[in-house]
């Protein structure tokens, strides 16, 4: 596995990477959530360990941004913050797993090794699609009926999430919380807004709509209103 560790606390960074790299890991190593963010956007990496209270970015800003930025790289966030909504944050942030430390190695090694299978099986199934509407997941590239439509990095996420519940009718509130990781807030528009915003990209010009609003409840992705 090619690694990346983003960890400031010098010595247990050191007993991991030796740990690691004992085990025919290759790993990169940041000290802080700023040089963290630049590696994991620059290189590719099989899995990310990222602590949560680091120097210049924050762990879970850091996962925050690289989701944002549409990199879907297996994360497993080292912390010693343990309480359970410490752990539900941090997935809810776009972690993959969530290990409170200090851990055995085992298990950290279990861990990753999971994170990574799960990860290539899924690249099996490269490709999301529906009616001519197509969303590579490697490439994050879309189509529809072979023509290149250019969206931002949260349409994409938004997108897949749609995709991946194709027929299913998908409420205000699952929306906000699992593409924005955010809790009920009556207050915000904002998945109004990017459903409009995504709606005028993969519909307009195209012979039949595929993201249908399903009036008093939410929104649905299908062939069919």
């Amino acid at each position: 596995m090619y690694i990346l560790l983003v960890e400031d606390d010098h010595e247990a960074a050191a007993h991991l990477i030796r740990g690691l790299r004992e085990h025919q890991h290759r790993v990169d190593y940041a000290a802080d959530g700023a040089l963290g963010l630049k590696l994991a956007l620059d290189n590719h990496y099989d899995v990310l360990i990222i602590d949560r209270m680091l120097p210049k970015r924050d762990g879970l800003s850091l996962v925050r941004a690289l989701r944002d930025a549409g990199k879907i790289t297996p994360v497993l966030i080292l912390s010693a913050l343990g309480e359970v909504d410490d752990c539900v944050e941090g997935l809810r942030s776009g972690g993959d797993d969530y290990l409170i430390k200090p851990c055995a190695f085992k298990e950290l090694e279990a861990r990753l090794e999971s994170l990574t299978r799960r990860s290539q099986q899924a690249a099996h199934t490269s490709t999301l699609t529906l009616a001519g509407l197509e969303l590579n997941l490697q490439t994050r590239k879309v189509t529809r009926d072979g023509k290149t439509l250019h969206l931002q990095p949260r349409e994409l996420l938004l997108l897949e999430f749609l995709l991946r519940h194709a027929g299913q009718t998908l409420t205000h509130n699952m929306l906000l919380e699992q593409v924005w990781g955010l809790h009920f807030n009556p207050e915000t528009n904002v998945v109004h807004t990017q459903i409009s915003r995504l709606r005028s990209k993969i519909d307009k010009g195209f012979n039949r709509p595929l993201l249908h609003t399903v009036h008093g409840i939410g929104y649905c992705l299908s062939e069919s209103p």
